[in-house]
């Protein structure tokens, strides 16, 4: 069998960004020409939602901007067969975020598990990602330990990598999510699966000329 090429890309994302989930789909794509070695970096995208969750239309959205997302987002997940319901609640995505960044411990296949389960439950079972019981339950049936999931919530290291993360976004003149960082060049928002493999193939070339 032959050994794919390694791939290092840096994403910024949040699990309740639908742009996040579709461009998780794209993006895991390229696994099948490469070794990918992806740095996921989550950023809270909106602080102010309760965890309790809220009625979509209190994001404030100009209507016809809101429609005209959402109708490419449907467009998208039926011309690519990427399950979606409809999109009816925000919730608060902090401790889902937490949760993540702790799981990373765990290793490569049970945060895998946990961020799919993420994006699966929030953008096609419509569940409230933000409450701490469905948290709980979701990441106990990706195998993560009790005490793995307390720490999420009350080791200051995982609040503190958050917050590097807005300042690695700044850094990196970053503003919205999902930004995908392919050495030099950044790609944002709703990127096409042709266009990362040309932004993975460019960098892979260019790594081979040293």
């Amino acid at each position: 069998m032959a050994v794919l090429p390694e791939l290092k890309v840096t994403v910024y994302s949040d699990y309740i960004c639908p742009f996040c989930y579709v461009g998780n789909h794209r993006l895991q794509r390229l696994r099948d020409s490469y070794e990918l070695k992806i740095n996921w970096c989550f950023l809270e995208i909106h602080p102010e939602t309760s965890a309790q969750s809220e009625p979509i239309d209190s994001l404030d959205y100009p209507s016809e901007q809101w429609q005209q997302l959402l109708t490419n987002l449907e467009r998208i997940a039926q011309e690519e067969q990427i399950p979606l319901s409809k999109l009816e609640f925000i919730t608060n995505s902090k401790d889902a975020l937490l949760l993540s960044e702790a799981s990373k411990k765990c290793g490569k296949e049970i945060f895998y598990r946990l961020h799919d389960a993420l994006f699966h439950a929030y953008f096609v079972g419509q569940e409230n990602i933000g409450d701490r019981n469905v948290l709980r339950e979701i990441a106990s049936s990706c195998g993560i330990d009790e005490h793995i999931i307390d720490d999420a919530w009350e080791d200051r290291q995982y609040q503190q990598t958050l917050l590097n993360n807005y300042q690695l976004a700044r850094n990196h003149d970053i503003q919205s999510v999902p930004s995908f960082i392919f050495g030099k060049r950044v790609l944002t928002g709703v990127v096409a699966e042709a266009t990362f493999r040309e932004a993975a193939e460019q960098l892979a070339t260019a790594e081979l000329q040293y």
